[in-house]
């Protein structure tokens, strides 16, 4: 039977998650389509640059991504302790990069005087936002609406560009989260659009590689800074707070 989001994902109990959004039909989300004859390659960048964007809006990190065809993977935590230590104004400051709110909002930030009726309207808002800061459900919703939108003009069409809501599997242990991070970095190997990870355009690992080796050169002026901040691993010396609890050296012999 089919259970209801806010019941399949609880950050307290799972707070890593494997999302997949596919397109409706045959339509393509980004390459080269034999049956049109179009190129799309161009929406990979899309992705990333919105990607990129609500990192720096929602407390939810990206641990893994793969931008394929058809569909996409991402691997993403909740932090919900980073979530419910936001002020109120870092709250507003954050949901107002992708939606403006109601007025009032921008009253109670001049500092202009309200009505307690006013100032409860305010305070309701922003914890409603807090609790979107944290929901994956609103993640997916703001990536993929805006991507429908896009892709929409682009075509000059209308209706479905999704098939669905995006799928959804919670990530019970280490071993589970590593399993899926390999499975999703892997995806462009399996798919023959790469042969190594290296290769392998628009993911995590590929990322993650170059952002190494610029950071082991120390050339950060020459270095273009990768527009995604990813969930970094643990590292010698280093708490396991706000990091994937592995080795990076290892995770790469892993995906070896």
């Amino acid at each position: 039977m089919t259970r209801a989001r806010e019941q399949q994902i609880c950050c307290e109990d799972t707070p890593y998650d494997h999302c997949i959004s596919r397109v409706v039909r045959k339509a393509f989300l980004c390459g080269f389509d034999p049956t049109s004859q179009q190129n799309f390659e161009h929406r990979r960048q899309w992705i990333i640059d919105r990607l990129a964007l609500l990192a720096e809006v929602f407390c939810v990190d990206i641990c893994a991504y793969a931008i394929m065809s058809n569909h996409y993977h991402l691997v993403l935590y909740i932090d919900k302790e980073r979530v419910d230590s936001l002020t109120n104004l870092e709250v507003i400051e954050r949901w107002r990069k992708i939606y403006t709110g109601p007025e009032v909002i921008q009253r109670f930030i001049d500092g202009k005087e309200m009505s307690p009726e006013l100032n409860t309207l305010v305070m309701d808002t922003v914890e409603k936002w807090r609790g979107r800061l944290e929901d994956i459900s609103w993640f997916m919703r703001c990536l993929n609406e805006h991507l429908a939108r896009k892709a929409n003009v682009e075509d000059n069409c209308k209706g479905r560009f999704w098939e669905g809501r995006f799928k959804s599997q919670a990530l019970l242990d280490e071993q589970a989260l590593l399993t899926c991070m390999t499975y999703v970095e892997l995806n462009p190997i399996r798919a023959n659009m790469a042969r190594t990870p290296e290769k392998s355009e628009f993911t995590s690992i590929k990322q993650r590689i170059e952002d190494n080796n610029k950071a082991s050169q120390q050339d950060k002026k020459a270095a273009k800074t990768s527009a995604i901040k990813l969930r970094v691993f643990v590292e010698k010396g280093h708490l396991m707070a706000n990091r994937i609890p592995y080795n990076y050296e290892e995770y790469l012999t892993l995906v070896d």
